[in-house]
């Protein structure tokens, strides 16, 4: 019998060994239940075939050519991928409806003798299971914001608190993006759906009674837009300011930022947008930084003619509820390690 799950926490605890998703590998790009690996039944151009000859031929046309295209599929995988799984393996397959992609895949493994079954609604089931939880169940977790001008290190102390048992989200490492004009990373970001799956999951690891630290974001990180549920937790949230020294923090983004300061026309063409909001001339002073190779005065440059002044004015436009303030004279490694030991022992306390 097909798998209903009620909730995330219950689909994150399937119990199977494997969950295979047997849509395309462009649906699979998309989003995809965390975890699964891809085992299409159709292709993406064999998908696109059969998806034509369904309405300019006929249904029944479709079936029997994606049956044929389905079978040998499974074959390929059976002989490749799953060669290796003895007689106890336990499969759970998806699709995109739960019909007959995972129902054909799921009987060719059964009559091998796996115990494989299938999701009941397949992908559109989990899809419904993430967007509720993201966009209508209201989020249980209690968030505290940390907060700071940029360059405060603030996203390698999530990380550092995470290790001294403080429970965390990284949104800026779930979308695959570090929250400013210049935050791009290779690779890019992923997709919209795919995040709040990313995001979900993250959640649904967490205990809802303990605090949670989050990194302050705008609504977006990148061109990912930050959930309803929560985007409300936290505008809500009491925050945690991080600060340093001008100095201390122009080096951290040296640091930080090596990947775009080892491509300096990638840099040059990132901050041509800030000519409209700065000026030309301000502009032409951080490209003339970047030709001569002073990547610490440009980092500097940037934080006190552009970053500092917008946080200055969303700071001054918002109500904001603060907890303390950790303050770190450095930012090298043995800097950010005593700053995260404050902030732990900071947080121990609320």
């Amino acid at each position: 019998m097909p798998q209903s799950f009620e909730n995330l926490a219950d689909l994150m605890a399937h119990g199977f060994d494997t969950v295979i998703d047997v849509r395309s590998p462009a649906e699979f790009a998309e989003d995809h239940i965390p975890g699964a690996i891809n085992l299409p039944a159709l292709s993406n151009d064999q998908r696109a075939e059969v998806g034509t000859i369904y309405k300019q031929v006929s249904a029944f046309n479709a079936r029997k050519i994606g049956a044929a295209l389905v079978a040998r599929n499974v074959a390929d995988h059976v002989e490749g991928p799953l060669a290796a799984y003895d007689g106890s393996w336990q499969p759970l397959v998806y699709c995109w409806r739960g019909g007959q992609r995972s129902g054909s895949f799921a009987s060719i493994l059964q009559q091998i003798g796996w115990r494989a079954d299938t999701i009941k609604g397949g992908y559109q089931t989990y899809r419904k299971l993430v967007h509720d939880a993201m966009y209508i169940d209201p989020l249980p977790h209690r968030l505290v914001l940390l907060d700071g001008y940029t360059g405060t290190a603030k996203t390698a102390l999530l990380h550092l608190l995470a290790e001294r048992g403080v429970q965390i989200i990284d949104l800026e490492g779930l979308a695959a993006h570090r929250g400013s004009l210049l935050g791009g990373v290779a690779g890019g970001q992923p997709a919209q759906k795919g995040f709040e799956s990313q995001l979900a999951q993250e959640l649904a690891k967490l205990d809802p009674n303990k605090l949670t630290v989050v990194e302050a974001e705008s609504s977006k990180v990148g061109q990912i837009v930050l959930p309803k549920q929560i985007w409300a937790r936290m505008s809500a949230a009491p925050r945690i300011e991080v600060s340093a020294p001008l100095a201390a923090r122009a080096a951290f983004l040296r640091e930080a930022y090596a990947d775009i300061i080892a491509d300096p026309a990638l840099l040059r063409e990132r901050m041509q947008p800030l000519r409209n909001l700065r000026g030309h001339a301000v502009v032409d002073g951080w490209e003339a930084l970047l030709n001569a190779g002073d990547f610490t005065a440009l980092a500097t440059a940037l934080m006190d003619q552009h970053y500092d002044a917008a946080y200055a004015r969303s700071r001054k436009a918002s109500d904001r509820t603060w907890l303390g303030e950790v303050h770190a004279e450095t930012l090298d490694a043995a800097g950010r390690a005593r700053a995260a030991d404050d902030l732990a022992k900071l947080i121990a306390t609320l």
